[in-house]
C-alpha cells in the first residue's frame, strides 16, 4: 500500500489539520475587530517565540523588549524592509555570505547602500576575524543569515553580533530557518532586527512573514527612505491597533495564529530539543549508510539543526541526479536538491515544524532505497538503525511477535 505523501523540503513544511482549517473560516474585513483579535493572537505567539527561544525558556529580550510584526509578504520583504529603513544615501552595510540567502541579503542591501561583502565558498564557515577587519565605526548595518538553508550551516551570530555592537552598527539577522526551531537569543547576540518566514519552522502556510524590531532600534528607522509598502514606522504604528497598513491576507494570518499557539503549547525548550534530536538523527542515518554531509563547519560555525545537506555520490551527480530524485519521488516523498551552482551536487532535507520521529526514519529509509535504485550501494538498514538510535525510538515489533 502506498504511503501518504511526505514533504521534507526546507520549506514549505507540512501544516497541521487545525492550521489548514483556520484558512477555511468565513471571510472578515481586515479592519474588523475579528481580524484585530487574530492579529493579536499571532503577535502574542510570535512575541513568545522571538523572546523565549532558549533551552531553558528564559527571556531573550531583557533590555526592554520590542515589537513583533506580521508582514504581507515572504521573508525577502522583511529583509529588504530592515535594510531600507536603516540606511540612507551613502550608508554602509557589511553583508556576510556563505550561501544563497547571505548573497540575497547582500543583493538587497546593494540597492540602498554601499556594501562590503565578506564572502566564502558556499558551505564553508565565515571567519570572525574577516568580519572584524571590515566592520568599522562607519558601518551602519551588518547583515547575516543565522541558518543558511542552502547549505545546512548554522552561522556564528553571537560572535558577529559582538563585533557589530563594538562598532555601534545595527545587526539584522535572517532567522528564517532557525526561529521557531532552534535557539535564537536576541539580547545576548545583540540582534536589532530579526526576520523569519511563516512556512519554515513556524509551520504555517507560505505567503506572510514576521519580524521582531527591538526597542533600541526604533528611533533609527527611516520609514520615508524605504519602499512605500515597507515603511516600518507605519507598520509599527498600525500594529498598536493589531492591524497592518494595507489589506491583510486574512486566511494566512488566521493560520499563523493557530501555528504559533501550537508552538506556545509545545514550549520553545521542548521544540528546540526535538529539532536538535531529529537533525542529529538525519545526520547519523545518512553517514551510517555511507553518505557524506556537505557543509564544512569550523570554529564557531556548526551544522544546522533544521536543514541537513548531503553530498550526492559521484554515480548520481550532475546529469545523473534525476535517477536518485525520481526514486525518492516514486516513494511519495519530496526532498530538495541544491540551489544555483550546487544543483546536481547535493540534496537537502528538513525537519522543521512538527514532524513526528517516524517521518525522520522514513526520510532516511527513502533516501537509502532511492540510492540503491540509482546504482549507489548504501547500507539502508545501518542508516535507519543509526537514526533510530538518535531518536531513541524502539524498533517496531515484527508480525511474529
Amino acid at each position: 500500500m502506498e504511503e501518504d505523501f511526505l514533504l521534507l523540503n526546507p520549506g514549505p513544511v507540512p501544516v497541521t489539520d487545525e492550521v489548514a482549517a483556520a484558512m477555511d473560516e468565513p471571510m472578515v474585513s481586515h479592519r474588523s475587530a475579528a481580524f484585530e483579535a487574530v492579529y493579536e493572537r499571532a503577535q502574542d505567539g510570535l512575541d513568545y517565540i522571538f523572546e523565549q527561544s532558549t533551552l531553558d525558556g528564559s527571556s531573550t529580550a531583557t533590555s526592554g523588549g520590542g515589537t513583533s510584526l506580521l508582514l504581507n509578504g515572504t521573508a525577502s520583504m522583511g529583509m529588504e524592509a530592515a535594510v531600507a529603513n536603516l540606511v540612507g544615501d551613502g550608508g554602509h552595510v557589511v553583508a556576510l555570505i556563505n550561501g544563497k540567502f547571505g548573497r540575497r541579503f547582500a543583493r538587497i542591501a546593494e540597492r540602498y547602500a554601499d556594501v562590503t561583502r565578506v564572502e566564502v565558498p558556499w558551505g564553508e564557515s565565515i571567519p570572525l576575524e574577516d568580519v572584524r577587519a571590515v566592520v568599522t565605526e562607519e558601518t551602519d548595518v551588518v547583515t547575516m543569515v543565522h541558518n543558511e538553508t542552502s547549505t545546512g550551516l548554522l552561522n556564528p551570530v553571537a560572535g558577529v553580533g559582538e563585533i557589530a555592537a563594538e562598532c555601534d552598527a545595527r545587526f539584522v539577522v535572517d532567522g528564517v530557518t532557525s526561529i521557531g526551531g532552534d535557539v535564537f537569543d536576541l539580547d545576548a547576540w545583540n540582534v536589532d532586527i530579526a526576520v523569519t518566514d511563516s512556512q519554515k519552522a513556524l509551520a504555517a502556510p507560505p505567503g506572510i512573514s514576521a519580524m521582531y524590531v527591538t526597542e533600541e532600534v526604533k528611533d533609527d528607522l527611516q520609514g520615508e527612505s524605504a519602499p512605500f509598502y515597507e515603511d516600518l514606522e507605519w507598520h509599527l504604528r498600525k500594529s498598536e491597533s493589531h492591524q497592518t497598513p494595507f489589506t491583510s491576507a486574512v486566511p494566512l494570518f488566521r493560520a499563523m495564529a493557530v501555528a504559533v499557539e501550537d508552538i506556545v503549547e509545545e514550549t520553545m525548550p521542548a521544540r528546540i530539543t526535538r529539532h536538535r534530536t531529529q537533525a542529529a538523527a538525519f545526520r547519523a542515518g545518512f553517514t551510517a549508510m555511507g553518505l557524506e554531509l556537505f557543509a564544512d563547519a569550523q570554529d564557531a560555525t556548526v551544522l544546522s539543526n533544521t536543514v541537513t545537506a548531503v553530498s550526492l555520490p559521484d554515480p548520481v551527480r550532475g546529469d545523473y541526479a534525476d535517477a536518485f530524485f525520481d526514486g525518492v519521488a516514486e516513494r511519495n516523498v519530496s526532498i530538495s536538491g541544491g540551489q544555483a551552482h550546487l544543483g546536481g551536487t547535493i540534496f537537502r532535507v528538513s525537519n522543521m515544524g512538527g514532524l513526528p520521529d517516524s517521518a525522520i526514519l522514513r526520510g532516511v529509509r527513502t533516501v537509502g532505497e532511492a540510492m540503491d535504485d540509482a546504482g549507489v550501494e548504501v547500507d539502508v538498514d545501518a542508516g535507519v538503525a543509526a537514526a533510530r538510535n538518535e531518536l531513541d525510538v524502539a524498533e517496531p515489533a515484527s508480525a511474529d511477535d
